[in-house]
């Protein structure tokens, strides 16, 4: 018998939640097979088994959150023996509430009308989620209905070293494969998956599928609650959504939603995972960075001209352009015009460091709260290759499952609003860098060409920065060349 400890993953986290398991007792499993998702401070992370066997017990039940080292999973791999004693795990009444509805970044390739043209891959407060579901930028999704207090943490196991580094190396060595979305039209008989442990064996002897599970836990319904209407007595979505009523029509579009019990007043969101690390990362970056913000705005008629005609281009039929595309280039041209923006603070050592590369940040909203996964050396790239690790890092983010290397050495971002209507904001910095570019809404305007008033395609770009690296001539000068870009692409060429 073998117990597979929760292993730190290789970004120095204490903690995880164990969101969802891949395995069942009886299960046999292989070597870097995945077992179980887990969710960090900073991202989703599929965990591969260190062992081969057959699965006897599964010691954790989702939705608790366990030390490092912690025992989760037992697995008989033949040699004999009994597994040691696990330590008694977190009791867990209702699980704590997650953020799984929350929006994903919308898709990019939409850009029939001024708010649409947007794309919406970054922003502050949103994107769509999977599904071609309308959602907001660092907006967050339904919680459960009434106040739940995290699950206590079971105590600390025995060290995980050889688990950690058998995980560790298979996560090196092998390509960990993505687990494919539950899909709704499976067999309705299915039976619920029951965790062994100190789970709530109520919910567990319902009959439900995966996805109902997650969709009653996102609406905040009691699955004990609902009237079951599939063949066998199992619970279907329909069933959970009549339960939730029109909180289930908010939770389906990809807004915010915290549908209340009737003759409920408030609802308490624990805070954790990735929204913890963000709050966390946001307040020191506020209170750390001395903040200034610079507006312009332009006239992109030019630029939404080339979007549409990179579009009709054989070159990019297989990849998805959007605004953000050519704003994203027209940075990366003014950094190289003005590469001390392209730098970070280091309080410790008193230096500005300035960096020769440039790892672009997208500000994206993911399932479980707002993530930076940032284009390693963007600024090497052709249009071309930009776009194509645009759309990599879109439908990576849109699944949720970003990694931390992913976020990890970020130089510059940029945010986009523009999809929801508003023309601008003063995003605040990304930790370890000195600017962010916010991009606003595309419309049509009027506006003076020639002594002429026209209607033309208008944004607005807002660019804060670090007062400490950059003074107002070179955020000013900086900003200046990003809109000299958009309003003219040729001037591309003269740089």
């Amino acid at each position: 018998m073998k117990q597979f400890k929760l292993p730190d993953v290789g970004e120095g986290l204490t903690e995880a939640e164990i969101v969802s398991w891949k395995v069942k007792p009886g299960d046999t499993v292989k070597v870097n097979e995945v077992v179980v998702e887990i969710e960090t401070a900073k991202s989703l992370v599929e965990l591969p088994s260190p062992f081969a066997g057959v699965v006897t017990e599964l010691l954790v039940p989702e939705g608790t959150t366990v030390d490092v080292g912690t025992p989760i999973i037992t697995v008989d791999d033949g040699s004999g023996g009994a597994a040691p004693a696990a330590p008694a795990a977190p009791a867990a009444a209702t699980p704590a509430p997650r953020d799984d509805m929350a929006p994903a970044i919308p898709d990019p390739s939409a850009i029939d009308t001024p708010v649409e043209d947007q794309a919406v891959e970054p922003g502050l407060i949103g994107g769509p989620a999977p599904g071609g579901r309308t959602s907001v930028l660092v907006g967050y999704g339904p919680k459960t209905t009434s106040a739940a207090r995290r699950p206590r943490k079971g105590p600390l196991g025995p060290s995980a070293a050889t688990a950690q580094q058998a995980v560790q190396t298979s996560m090196m060595t092998t390509p960990t494969p993505v687990q494919e979305p539950a899909v709704d039209d499976a067999p309705e008989s299915a039976p619920a998956q029951t965790v062994s442990g100190n789970g709530d064996a109520a919910a567990a002897r319902v009959l439900a599928k995966p996805p109902v599970r997650k969709l009653a836990k996102d609406l905040g319904v009691d699955l004990t609650t609902v009237t079951p209407s599939g063949e066998g007595g199992v619970v279907t979505r329909a069933d959970v959504e009549s339960v939730a009523g029109d909180g289930s029509e908010t939770a389906a579009a990809g807004a915010p939603s915290y549908v209340p019990a009737p003759g409920q007043r408030e609802t308490r969101v624990p805070v954790k995972g990735v929204r913890k690390m963000t709050a966390q990362a946001m307040v020191a970056s506020a209170f750390t960075a001395p903040h200034v913000t610079e507006w312009v705005t332009i006239d992109v008629t030019r630029t939404m001209d080339l979007v549409a005609r990179l579009k009709r281009d054989r070159d990019f039929s297989d990849v998805k352009v959007s605004p953000l595309l050519l704003v994203a280039k027209a940075l990366i041209l003014a950094v190289k015009r003005n590469p001390d923006i392209n730098a970070v603070w280091d309080e410790a050592a008193q230096e500005i460091v300035v960096k020769h590369y440039v790892n672009l940040g997208i500000a994206a909203a993911t399932p479980r709260g707002l993530v930076v996964p940032n284009i390693k050396d963007a600024d090497r790239m052709s249009l071309l290759e930009l776009a194509e690790a645009l759309n990599a890092l879109t439908a990576t983010a849109r699944e949720g499952r970003t990694q931390p290397a992913d976020m990890a050495g970020g130089t510059m971002t940029i945010t986009n609003v523009g999809v929801f209507g508003v023309d601008a904001g003063t995003p605040i910095l990304n930790p370890g860098e000195a600017a962010i570019l916010c991009f606003g809404q595309v419309r049509d305007m009027p506006w003076v060409v020639d002594g002429e008033v026209v209607v033309r395609k208008v944004t607005q770009l807002a660019l804060s920065f670090d007062h400490r690296v950059a003074d107002g001539q070179l955020g000013s000068m900086f900003l200046a060349d990003i809109a000299r870009v958009l309003e003219d692409p040729a001037t591309a060429l003269l740089w």
